[in-house]
């Protein structure tokens, strides 16, 4: 697997977690199980931690990585995501926090000290800026993005769906089934 040590951190993966080959996880980076990694993507844990939760993905051509510590931010912004969280094809996620269940979509940007809560769709191509906190159960779009309106039942239940459909497919080629 793509896996590089940095200084004394090594990625920690729980169990029947998928990473792509062309995928990269350099050092402090911890997948929860039943997550994907996908083709391309770049973890980089160097200067902080990157934490992603169970039953997440995390697809291709999608950048992560942290900002440091120092005296001004004794914690610096690591990177956490929670559990069932769909992050889309070319993502860039820098030292945010993502709660369960949301969808980040194609292409966008989530920089630093950003906080989305649980249940929270973020449109394709859209930009939130550093320290913004959203709201959840909504959907937001745009660069900047704005708040769109509620999510409904149904897109609800789809972030769900989404990510355990990713389950489904790591599950195949893990197995080496051809992708349903």
């Amino acid at each position: 697997m793509p896996l590089a040590a940095f200084l004394d951190k090594i990625p920690n993966l729980g169990t029947q977690v998928y990473v792509h080959a062309s995928a990269q996880l350099i050092g402090d980076v911890s997948i929860g199980s039943d997550s994907s990694i996908w083709c391309n993507a770049v973890l980089r844990g160097d200067v902080n931690r990157i934490v992603i939760g169970q039953g997440s993905n995390i697809q291709d051509l999608t950048m992560v990585h942290v900002s440091h510590k120092s005296l001004d931010s004794p914690e610096g912004s690591p990177l956490l995501i929670g559990d069932y969280v769909t992050v889309g094809h070319s993502a860039i996620l820098h030292g945010c926090k993502i709660g369960n269940e949301c969808l980040i979509g194609l292409g966008a940007i989530v920089l630093d000290n950003v906080v989305i809560p649980d249940h929270v769709m973020i449109g394709a191509g859209s930009l939130v800026p550093p320290g913004k906190i959203l709201e959840s159960g909504m959907l937001y779009v745009g660069r900047p993005v704005k708040l769109v309106r509620a999510l409904t039942p149904a897109e609800i239940t789809h972030l769900r769906y989404s990510a355990e459909h990713y389950i489904r497919l790591k599950n195949n080629y893990l197995n080496g089934l051809s992708a349903s």
